[in-house]
């Protein structure tokens, strides 16, 4: 084809949905391809989104300008905040989804979307010329020539499904694998590897004992995603709890050989944090019973989601796992889990902007990078779409850092530590997750989010309202005294601090809540006001790392002939290549004294 794309988006998942909007949203003539249509934003596992630090993702998307939160907002059918009974840092959102309706509102948005062009097909080679990507071949051998390509397949490359002891050919389940890709990147000096994730039975509601579960309440009102918009999300519908027990138990240890997975028809790595549910039994053999949560796929169906108990077992076997356990004794399966592994990209390979290193212009989102997770692969997708266009206007590229986002956490992780199993955010991940709440992700994120061009100026004149007031109430706070009986007098954010006092108990003692104070602003200040001392340290261990981490290293810089430092590091340095003398220091491999060392280079070489 004779015209030149400035992007061009391979896949329709959740990162290529976030890469594509964003790319087109500044500017950019881009393309869109994926395998079939009807499957863009398909939720392929669990139809939720958020959840423990991948709910702080989705918030820091959407304060950049993504789209996974204002969809979830209108597709959620069941939203919670986990962990309110916990500190502040690892409160997070969560919905389970309408499955059906989030990929039609994410089909929309896409298609609504200007600058942005959508193609069936399914893409066969990339096309590099002199280490520079040219474009791509689809199956029909059209070419399309592209500047930049963001390459986003999801499990899609050389996927294989596995159940039982049968195994076929697919990218999901019903759908092609791309097959032939994958020797492109082969041919073209790209390193893979080869990685495992499952999917549990789906069940007839229907067939199911409640009695027997227990019942999860979602959250009123319904915690929403997406800051400074005019969608009202709602409930629907409750999640139910159940458990494996000993006679599950037994029944996988008597059967374990039928599974795909100790069968060693599965050569992929597998997540450690997400097991099958033969694996976990495996692993954890002391555990006598493991949770399953038992969740809606959507309003207009009867099929529920077995959270819980993902596994390749034999279709005859997974009947009797489910039938063990309490209130599904009876239950019908009207879809069996599987396991299916697929190639994926060892992230030494790519920079912190998305791009390889190899082949200029090239960007990589998603599970090819090694991750799982939608959260996770809407947060690569949205960061590859914004480099991609930098890269078109000749800017530097935008580098998230480990003390502003999860997102610069997530990327951080990649490309320096790499991965050797299917990589889930954790909060535990985040060093200054105090600082990084998911409350807050707009105040962090917004700001350039608007700068970039992905935030609208009405809502952004909604954010700045909303912290002006904010700011309001923090100075009301301070300067009046609490109604209360006592020799000492005490201020309103005094009262505050203590630990059974929340905002709107402030009203108990004298405190007037004007009505412009939305919810989203009441947690703000109530969480600013109460951890403020474990705040103000965390910024200033903030300004220690930031001393390290803007002290750059050339990229020319020559590692192997630094004969001061280990060879161990040498090798690892080299390899990976960081910007910064802080990204050198979190490379496993590489020691104190090490960095010591090349700080002492620096200096020589660069004052």
């Amino acid at each position: 084809m004779s015209k030149i794309y400035d992007v061009i988006v391979i896949g329709g998942g959740h990162a290529g949905c976030e890469a594509a909007v964003a790319a087109a949203r500044r500017g950019a003539d881009t393309l869109l391809f994926i395998i079939k249509i009807e499957t863009i934003g398909r939720m392929s596992c669990n139809p939720a989104v958020g959840g423990l630090a991948k709910g702080h993702l989705v918030r820091e998307v959407d304060a950049l300008g993504g789209v996974i939160g204002q969809v979830i907002d209108r597709a959620g059918i069941h939203f919670r905040m986990l962990n309110r009974s916990k500190g502040p840092a690892v409160w997070a959102p969560r919905a389970q989804a309408d499955r059906m309706r989030y990929h039609i509102e994410m089909r929309s948005v896409v298609e609504h979307q200007d600058n942005l062009e959508i193609k069936e097909a399914l893409i066969e080679e990339i096309l590099v010329e002199n280490g520079n990507i040219k474009g791509v071949k689809t199956q029909y051998q059209q070419e399309y020539l592209g500047r930049t390509v963001i390459l986003a397949p999801g499990t899609f490359l050389k996927g294989k499904i596995h159940v039982g002891l049968k195994n076929y050919s697919a990218g999901r389940a019903g759908e092609f694998s791309a097959e032939n890709l994958t020797l492109s990147l082969i041919t073209n000096g790209i390193k893979l590897a080869r990685f495992k994730t499952g999917t549990p039975p789906r069940l007839d509601s229907r067939t199911l004992d409640f009695s027997k579960l227990q019942e999860q309440f979602p959250d009123e009102p319904p915690v929403k995603f997406s800051y400074y918009t005019d969608i009202k999300p709602k409930n629907y519908v409750s999640c139910f709890l159940t458990s494996t027990n000993s006679r599950t138990h037994k029944i996988i240890a008597e059967n374990i050989e039928k599974s795909s997975l100790f069968s060693g028809n599965i050569t992929g790595v597998g997540a450690r944090y997400c097991p099958s549910i033969e694996d976990k039994i495996r692993k954890f053999p002391e555990k006598n019973k493991h949770q399953v949560f038992i969740e809606p796929e959507g309003i207009d169906t009867f099929e529920m989601y077995a959270n819980g108990i993902p596994t390749s077992f034999p279709p005859d076997i997974q009947l009797r796992i489910v039938h063990s356990i309490k209130g599904l004794e009876k239950a019908k399966i009207m879809r069996f889990g599987y396991a299916i592994e697929y190639d994926c990209v060892p992230t030494e390979q790519i920079n912190a902007n998305l791009e390889m290193k190899n082949i200029n212009g090239l960007f990589l989102a998603g599970q090819i990078n090694g991750t799982s997770g939608y959260e996770e692969a809407a947060a690569q997708g949205i960061v590859a779409g914004i480099n991609a266009v930098n890269k078109l206007k000749r800017e530097p590229p935008i580098i998230f850092t480990r003390d502003q986002s999860y997102i610069g956490v997530l990327i951080d992780d990649l490309v320096t530590k790499g991965v050797d199993e299917p990589y889930r955010m954790f909060t535990a991940r985040a060093e200054y997750r105090l600082h990084l709440r998911q409350d807050n992700a707009d105040e962090r994120l917004m700001p350039l989010g608007y700068k970039l061009g992905l935030i609208s100026q009405e809502r952004y004149d909604r954010f700045q309202r909303a912290i002006e007031i904010k700011n309001r109430e923090i100075e009301k706070l301070k300067s009046i005294n609490a109604n209360i009986k006592s020799k000492k007098s005490y201020k309103m954010n005094d009262i505050l601090r203590r630990p059974e006092v929340n905002f709107v108990g402030l009203t108990k003692f004298g405190y007037k809540i004007e009505d412009d104070v939305t919810s989203l602003i009441k947690e703000k200040v109530m969480l600013e006001v109460k951890y403020e001392g474990y705040i103000k340290r965390q910024l200033q261990e903030i300004e220690k790392f930031d001393y390290l981490e803007h002290k750059e290293i050339p990229p020319d810089f020559d590692y192997m002939n630094f004969h001061t430092i280990s060879y161990e590091a040498r090798e690892k340095l080299t390899k990976v290549k960081p910007i910064s003398i802080g990204q050198a220091a979190r490379i496993p491999g590489v020691t104190y004294a090490d960095i010591s060392a090349l700080l002492i280079k620096l200096k020589s070489m660069y004052g």
